[in-house]
């Protein structure tokens, strides 16, 4: 076996932890508590191995990981919101969803567009957000490929001027009535029969919280 030099091992045990914080959703509760036991134990070894400096960025990093951790669990119990960790993102499925034919914001959906907003500047201060635009199957394909892109562009907005995110780190992006990517292909019009389609998705790009939090500041 290889042994790493303690500086080494010590940030490859942050990248596991980061990884595997991020990747909670596909974890259970127990199993996950346990590996992070494990991990902060290992951690600790570390500390008293290497220098004080090292030790120092060890504690900043596992405390904002904490943080990011509670943060993204009070995101799905308060909002019901569903987080997917992928190769180089998270992916929210938050609770935003729209009128018929319409793309203004209801007032409920703000709370957790504004939580959103939080976690990226906290953590993901340097990311590149994108906002996903639906609608459900009524109307014309390229009419709706439009009203996706409005609602989108709606969320991008309140993202930008009450979430405090820059505009030039938003993009928009309009998936419309694309069956591959429905809640519920069958459901559309007037009505609550459409209403799970007619929605946004966020999308953390190239979401890597060692890069963003090694400072702690």
């Amino acid at each position: 076996m290889i042994e790493l030099p303690v500086p080494a091992r010590g940030l490859a045990l942050m990248a596991g932890l980061v990884f595997m914080t991020s990747a909670c959703a596909h974890v259970k509760p127990e199993e996950l508590n346990t590996r992070l036991a494990t991990l902060r134990q290992d951690l600790e070894t570390e500390m008293h191995q290497g220098d004080d400096s090292l030790g120092t960025r060890i504690g900043n990093l596992e405390g904002r990981v904490d943080g990011l951790q509670s943060d993204l669990n009070a995101m799905r119990s308060d909002f019901n919101t569903k987080i997917q960790q992928m190769q180089t993102a998270l992916r929210f499925e938050v609770p935003v969803h729209f009128a018929f034919d319409q793309d203004s914001l209801r007032t409920q959906d703000k709370p957790v567009l504004q939580r959103f907003g939080q976690v990226v500047q906290q953590y993901y201060p340097d990311a590149l957000v994108t906002v996903e635009g639906f609608a459900d199957p009524a109307g014309s394909s390229a009419y709706n490929m439009r009203l996706g892109q409005r609602r989108a562009a709606s969320v991008k907005s309140y993202l930008v001027s009450q979430g405090g995110l820059s505009a030039d780190r938003v993009r928009t992006v309009s998936y419309g009535e694309t069956s591959a990517r429905l809640v519920d292909p069958s459901a559309h019009g007037p009505g609550q029969s459409g209403w799970q389609n007619r929605r946004v998705v966020l999308v953390i790009d190239h979401a890597s919280p060692s890069s963003s939090m090694g400072s702690g500041d």
